[in-house]
């Protein structure tokens, strides 16, 4: 199996000279397997430049899983080149929203109306499908099976595991480890930890010992509690202290916010590995655009 990041940043695109080194692309990773199957997650920003490198082999086939339908997420479908080429079959799967009651095709094609783009979904000349998943719902992709669970953000967000080659691999979105809405000495709080505690449970034991998980980390540890609790990502060393109980050795962060530089991340990263914040055994690293994976 291969993966390589096409686009690591989150919130909107940042691109410029304090962002080169990791990339300023908004979220997008391809996956291919020993057969050649080809699943790309998330169309952010950088699925443009997948797409123009996917032309070279025409006619073409792939599955895009989208996490959630938040703006970095899919902005950059109305560019990916591969939809426009008669010939080419692209499958897409994601969520339905069951607040606005829209499925995936509705959402998709939303941001090619008019007022946003000057080209409709319904003159693209690929093949398109949609699929709504439910939690748990496991999709077969030729060699490799994609199961979703669901995670914490605030929109229906789905975590992907893929397995292909005898290699499990897993990528969560966006997700906040939850925290308790109530205070210790409320009587909701011990009924709603054991909720949080089941489902944190439920979602580890799913990706156990996974070779290599790509997770969000937006925010410093201090960013967090400072002001961005509830908005739906982890920081730094939550996203670690989760990726060691579920006992995986290749961790690659991701989403990196669009304020920080190359820089800062780069003496984030040695921050946490002067404070011991990297279990042993654990190999933790940026997500870095154009980079890829071999498992």
């Amino acid at each position: 199996m291969q993966i390589t990041f096409y686009g690591v940043r989150g919130s909107i695109p940042s691109p410029g000279p304090d962002t080169v080194r990791y990339g300023g692309n908004t979220t997008c990773i391809d996956v291919i397997t020993d057969n050649g199957d080809r699943i790309i997650l998330d169309g952010g920003t950088g699925i443009r430049q997948l797409g123009l490198d996917m032309m070279n082999s025409l006619p073409l086939q792939c599955s895009i899983f989208i996490t959630h339908t938040h703006w970095d997420h899919i902005q950059g479908l109305p560019f990916f080149t591969p939809l426009f080429v008669p010939g080419n079959k692209v499958d897409f799967y994601g969520a339905f929203d069951p607040v606005y009651m829209k499925d995936l095709r509705t959402i998709l094609a939303q941001q090619m109306e008019y007022c946003y783009f000057p080209i409709r979904e319904n003159e693209l000349k690929a093949t398109l499908s949609y699929t709504s998943l439910k939690e748990g719902d496991t999709i077969q992709v030729g060699s490799a099976t994609v199961t979703s669970i669901l995670l914490n953000h605030p929109v229906l967000n789905f975590g992907y595991l893929i397995e292909a080659d005898g290699k499990r691999f897993f990528f969560t979105g966006d997700n906040e480890t939850p925290l308790n809405i109530y205070k210790p000495e409320d009587e909701e709080y011990d009924e709603y930890q054991e909720l949080i505690i089941q489902r944190e449970s439920h979602i580890i034991d799913f990706i156990r010992g996974v070779n290599c998980i790509v997770i969000d980390a937006q925010y410093t540890k201090e960013e967090y509690f400072a002001n961005k609790v509830g908005w739906g990502h982890g920081y730094f060393e939550s996203s670690i202290n989760f990726a060691e109980k579920a006992e995986i050795p290749l961790v690659h962060i991701t989403h990196h916010d669009p304020t920080r530089t190359d820089d800062q991340l780069d003496a984030i990263f040695k921050q946490l590995t002067r404070q011991g914040s990297i279990p042993t055994g654990m190999q933790v690293t940026p997500a870095t655009e154009k980079v890829t994976i071999h498992l």
